[in-house]
Formats: C-alpha cells, sequence, structure tokens
C-alpha cells in the first residue's frame, strides 16, 4: 500500500484533478525517468508519479537523490508546452514560485527560493534546503515536454549532509497530511504552467525575487574548478539569468552548474 491514495488526492484537487493523472508506486527507479519512460509511450500532460521510495533518484548535476518512506515527499510532473525549448528558459525558477505559493497556502513559514532550483527555509539569518527541483526538457513536432522532478523533505534529513537540509515539519506548527501537501502543490503548478505558457518567466519574475533568499546581498559565486566570484545579487532577468553586480559591472549568469553562497 502506497502512502499516496490518487481517490483521497483528487478529492483534494477538486475541480482541478481533470487536469492530472496520478499514479502512486510503492518504489521505483527515479520518479523523472519512470515518467520519461511513460511520455515516450505516449502519456499525456497531467501525468504524474509519485513514489515512497526512489533507488536512483536524480538531483541537479548529476546527485543522487534518495527518498524513503514517511520522511519526504518525491515526485515529478510531465507538462507539454509550445514553442521551442529556449522558449522555456526560467522555468524551474517558475515551478520555485509554484512551491513557495503552494508551501504558504498549507501555512508553512520562512520560505525562500535560491537560484537556480532549490526552495530554503529561513533559520533567523541563516537558510537549509527544504525541497530541490529539476527540469528535463525534450522537443519533438508537438513543441516540448518538460519532466519536473520535486524532492520536498516533510522531515529533516538525518546524517552527514553537504548542505543544510530541513523538514517541512519545522515550518508548520502541525505536519498537514500528505495529500494535502502534494495537492496544494500540483494546483499551484497548474496555475503556474498557464501562466508560463502565456507569459513566460517574465509575468513571474517579481514573485521569485519576492521569496529570493539572497536578493541584494553579498553572495559569492562558485563554478566547476573556477574561483569564486564576488558580488551584490541583483535577482535575475526576464529569462531567469543571474544578475551579479561585480566590481568590473553586471555580469549575467546562465549556466545552472554553480553554487551560490553567502559572502
Amino acid at each position: 500500500m502506497t502512502l499516496i491514495d490518487p481517490v483521497l488526492l483528487k478529492e483534494r484537487l477538486a475541480g482541478l484533478a481533470g487536469r492530472f493523472d496520478v499514479d502512486a508506486l510503492a518504489e521505483c527507479d527515479s520518479t523523472s525517468s519512470e515518467l520519461m519512460r511513460r511520455a515516450e509511450r505516449g502519456a499525456p500532460a497531467g501525468t504524474v508519479i509519485v513514489a515512497d521510495r526512489q533507488s536512483a533518484g536524480r538531483g541537479r548535476r548529476g546527485r543522487n537523490w534518495l527518498s524513503s518512506p514517511e520522511s519526504g515527499l518525491t515526485f515529478s510532473v510531465l507538462w507539454r508546452f509550445p514553442g521551442r525549448a529556449g522558449d522555456l528558459s526560467g522555468l524551474s525558477l517558475a515551478v520555485g514560485v509554484g512551491l513557495a505559493r503552494a508551501l504558504e497556502e498549507i501555512e508553512a513559514g520562512g520560505i525562500c527560493l535560491k537560484w537556480p532550483n532549490d526552495v530554503l527555509l529561513r533559520f533567523d539569518d541563516d537558510f537549509a534546503k527544504l525541497a530541490g527541483i529539476l527540469v528535463e526538457l525534450v522537443a519533438d513536432r508537438r513543441g516540448v515536454q518538460a519532466i519536473i522532478g520535486i524532492g520536498l523533505n516533510l522531515l529533516p534529513p538525518e546524517g552527514d549532509l553537504p548542505q543544510p537540509a530541513a523538514g517541512l515539519s519545522q515550518a508548520c506548527a502541525r505536519l498537514p497530511d500528505r495529500h494535502v501537501v502534494l495537492a496544494a502543490i500540483l494546483a499551484q503548478l497548474a496555475r503556474v504552467f498557464d501562466d508560463f505558457s502565456l507569459t513566460g518567466f517574465a509575468g513571474l519574475k517579481r514573485e521569485w525575487q519576492h521569496y529570493h533568499a539572497w536578493q541584494d546581498r553579498p553572495v559569492r559565486l562558485l563554478g566547476d574548478g573556477a574561483g569564486g566570484l564576488d558580488g551584490r545579487c541583483l535577482g535575475v532577468d526576464t529569462d531567469g539569468a543571474l544578475l551579479l553586480e561585480t566590481a568590473v559591472g553586471i555580469e549575467r549568469i546562465l549556466s545552472g552548474d554553480v553554487s551560490l553562497r553567502r559572502a
């Protein structure tokens, strides 16, 4: 028996239930990999795979994302957009806006966003990672299909972690039922995807910067095999590129293979 019951979830989604087809699995290699295979066989937009446990989950920059029952919510959503893959710049940031809206809707406090695809929980003047987003795009003659993978910590992760991590239980007075959490996220994602299809990220930029953890703060940008770049983080532009004010001018950062830290 999986921890997510699609029937209960459909009740929570109410009028939006028809936009999603949710399959709950006890275990899979990766919800995004499973959804990619189904997309290749013609799965419709709105297909959602949620798994209690992943054996080979994928995170940004090839990192593993392992999940276990009770402690987290791990799922992937298939959505199709018109146009070209280049038109979807900023999609991972838009997904972050949807997550932030949904978590605030269920009365979670201290929710922040970090470029390009993390949701953070604020503790006084420090932050810990609450959720991660991974977007994979595949173009065909019908447009672009996006596989959006999301991993949300419900409980604080244990063990030796590469960065501070938090659980949703620390952001809420009482941890909601996971059906409430997933329904809130899917409902907000549907609204974000509709807006994104019309205006791209430009229409969501101001809201993203409202949640931005490092807005107007001094930061250091670290890249693979490169020295740090210091500056003041100005947020993002209309296509989701990071803007960093440095001693030699404003740098526009497009690559996601960087690590943003407080200076």
